[in-house]
């Protein structure tokens, strides 16, 4: 599996200049307002901008005058580095200059660096509208010979051919960001849902109910996995059915081993759809190959936690899994190289450290990682 194993983030919101080793699993904690979430929006952001949606992404977000760091005056910059088996990494990098509401893409690099050559190969480079991309029949960096968008990256619009930066383009463009899920009344994952083919649960559970069906039917042992999990955590819990309710619609429902009648979705709990919705994601064999999730801890029993830890790590070695909590609780379960300390330092902005670098293998031997995370020896509190 092709991974990321670095990013730099400079000028987006909190995140003034922030540079972190990439790992499978990151559970990044923190108060309110150190930049966790800030740090999943920039990936998003990166991830748009590889997938040709760097435009509607930014308008979503407010526009580039409403993502830059307050007070800061120089462009936005997104870096990335991939693993490239046998050779060196894929560099790529990215500045957007703000314009007033709008922005120019003011650089775009794509670089590999060789050995035995004193220079990078650049795959791209790109300097506002002039474009240039490595051209493999003239051997050559070449101005592009298609319409290009200018409000898009040029790495969004390389030509497939190029294999490099088509998977660089994929592992970015794919990444997946989920927030809390909505159950509310009237939300997808309470209501019944077409029969389809589905491959993940969806970002709101909108396509919860189909996705375990067709896993049941087609993935046997991971569909188990799901059920021993819930068996796990609610001891009465015996099984999961899939009646129909109309044409070409799936309700589900939930079967306890005292009570005859079951209880349909929007019987249960906050706290038990959200588990099901989460252990879904991630045993599922289709996760993109970065998955985010924001505070997954909501509404859960603080036993659920150590399920859930299980499960993050047993999926990190499918998708990079970036995590957001305030759970001291989660913590507990988790190791420190599985976990980043963001703060605010001195000058306003966000700093992000790993904990297996903090030095704490003295505290460690008394106390546990969330015990030792309230003591304040980690930061991440203030």
């Amino acid at each position: 599996m092709h991974k990321i194993n670095k990013t730099k983030i400079e000028g987006f919101r909190r995140l003034r200049k922030v540079e972190m080793e990439m790992r499978p699993l990151m559970v990044m904690i923190g108060a309110n307002g150190v930049g966790k979430s800030s740090f999943l929006d920039a990936i998003s952001l990166l991830s748009a901008s590889a997938a040709g949606k760097m435009n509607d992404t930014l308008s979503g977000m407010g526009g580039i005058a409403d993502v830059l760091t307050r007070g800061y005056s120089g462009d936005l910059v997104m870096e990335a580095s991939m693993d490239i088996p046998n050779r060196q990494p894929l560099e790529y990098s990215l500045h957007i200059k703000p314009v007033g509401q709008a922005y120019n893409i003011a650089q775009e690099l794509l670089s590999q660096s060789r050995e035995g050559f004193d220079k990078p190969f650049r795959h791209i480079e790109s300097r506002y509208s002039d474009v240039k991309y490595y051209d493999i029949d003239t051997g050559k960096l070449s101005r592009p010979t298609w319409e290009h968008d200018h409000l898009e990256t040029s790495l969004s619009q390389v030509p497939k051919m190029f294999r490099e930066p088509e998977e660089l383009r994929k592992v970015l463009g794919s990444a997946t960001q989920y927030h809390v899920l909505d159950v509310s009344r009237r939300s997808p994952v309470k209501l019944p849902q077409q029969m389809k083919p589905a491959y993940l649960p969806g970002v709101d559970g909108e396509d919860l109910v189909p996705f375990l069906y067709y896993l049941r039917e087609s993935n046997r042992d991971r569909y188990d996995a799901i059920e021993d999990t819930l068996k796990s955590a609610f001891p009465g819990f015996e099984s999961l059915n899939f009646p129909p309710v109309a044409a070409g619609m799936l309700s589900m429902t939930w079967k306890e081993k005292h009570f005859r009648s079951p209880l349909y979705m929007h019987q249960l709990s906050e706290g038990t759809l959200r588990f099901i919705w989460l252990i879904s994601l991630l045993q599922s064999p289709n996760l993109s190959t970065i998955t985010m999730i924001d505070e997954p801890e909501v509404s859960l029993h603080p036993e659920m936690l150590s399920l859930l830890a299980d499960l993050m790590r047993e999926a990190s070695q499918r998708t990079q899994v970036i995590v957001a909590t305030h759970s001291d609780r989660l913590i507990r379960f988790l190791e420190p190289k599985e976990v980043v300390v963001m703060d605010i330092g001195n000058d306003g902005f966000a700093t992000a450290r790993w904990a297996d670098t903090l030095n704490l293998d003295e505290w460690l031997k008394e106390y546990s990682l969330d015990e030792v995370w309230r003591m304040g020896r980690m930061g991440g509190r203030s």
